[in-house]
């Protein structure tokens, strides 16, 4: 992994259109919820361990659908085509393979990976999965254009990136993707999702209200180690089934971004 690399893909400054969407910073700025320092921690506290819970899963999840080398099916006289324990699978191989063959072959659980499921398919259903999760029509609407957005970012950057989600993504998903074509792992890809949902918000909050920018960005390092955290218990269920991924929503960020998708005038798309 380039943390060169990872820079690239989680900065700010990448023309994906992220500093067109507020994370719902300009609707609770309106309703009264976000007017200084303290309602801004509360608030990015809150979208960290619920949606941004949640995109960082579901990056980690389709980065890692993308990067994992497909396993054989087992023949005669190898392993068997049934989840095995480390240790079981390590004795049935006589020691012919090395602990990283174990590794590629098994989940953080132990278990041998399902490789039945395509990446095309498993991108599919965790795409799915996202869209179940987001209740907003807005908010769906908003996740899909920023996938689109970071997507052609991506098909220019890095031109050889697989897609197998087509054009029109959430953007979650996108994330996985890209940081997949970057060459970085689930862990990476976790990481570009809660952090950017973290910066993106808090630099929108800086704008609508004129917060100093220092106390901000101090703000974002107090919570830096929390976005590490998401992103290592993301990168560590990559492999879990769809429907046992985080699902954490905020009924408040579904209503806000419904009345703010109503505004005539308004600062930013979401």
């Amino acid at each position: 992994m380039s943390l060169s690399t990872l820079l690239v893909l989680a900065d700010g400054r990448l023309p994906a259109g992220a500093h067109a969407h507020s994370g719902g910073v300009e609707a609770a700025v309106a309703a009264g919820r976000i007017h200084d320092l303290p309602t801004l921690e509360s608030f990015l506290v809150g979208r960290t361990s619920t949606s941004g819970t949640a995109a960082a899963a579901f990056a980690a999840a389709s980065c890692r659908a993308l990067t994992t080398r497909p396993v054989p099916h087992a023949r005669s006289g190898d392993i068997e085509a049934a989840p095995l324990d480390r240790a079981r699978l390590t004795a049935l191989d006589n020691g012919a393979r090395s602990a990283a063959r174990v590794e590629s072959l098994t989940d953080h659980r132990g278990a041998l990976r399902d490789d039945s499921v395509r990446p095309a398919e498993r991108i599919t259903a965790l795409d799915d999965g996202i869209d179940a999760r987001t209740a907003s029509p807005a908010l769906r609407a908003a996740s899909r254009a920023q996938g689109r957005a970071l997507l052609r970012a991506v098909a220019r950057i890095w031109p050889a990136a697989v897609n197998p989600a087509g054009p029109n993504p959430h953007h979650p998903i996108a994330t996985g993707i890209a940081a997949a074509a970057a060459g970085l792992g689930p862990r990476e890809a976790a990481l570009t999702a809660v952090y950017g949902g973290l910066t993106g918000a808090a630099s929108a909050a800086v704008r609508l209200l004129g917060l100093d920018p220092y106390t901000v960005h101090a703000l974002i390092a107090r919570l830096a180690p929390e976005c590490d955290r998401v992103a290592a218990d993301a990168a560590a269920r990559a492999d879990d089934p769809v429907d046992d991924l985080p699902a954490g929503s905020a009924i408040l960020l579904d209503l806000d971004a419904e009345r703010h998708a109503t505004w005539e005038v308004r600062l930013f798309a979401s």
